[in-house]
């Protein structure tokens, strides 16, 4: 399956984006989130968002900070962080 991609801006983690995420991963396993410049302010900021998006999508989840890019993937059984 495609990689799917999301844009991560100024609204930060919402609700909202939350739930886009999860409908992404009803076709993809995997999802990559490019995040913009107003939404960071460093490097640190974005591998806190992505601590912050695997602790509320659950433990089938992992994730890769590349850049400014969060590469999210989705597994069968639940992973030990």
């Amino acid at each position: 399956m495609p990689t799917s991609e999301l844009q991560l801006g100024k609204n930060k983690i919402t609700e909202n984006f939350i739930e886009t995420l999860k409908l992404h991963f009803k076709n993809h396993e995997n999802v990559k989130i490019g995040v913009l410049r107003s939404a960071r302010t460093n490097r640190g900021a974005v591998k806190a968002y992505s601590e912050e998006i695997l602790e509320k999508l659950g433990n089938k989840f992992t994730a890769r900070v590349i850049g400014f890019t969060i590469i999210i993937k989705k597994w069968r059984k639940e992973q030990v962080r």
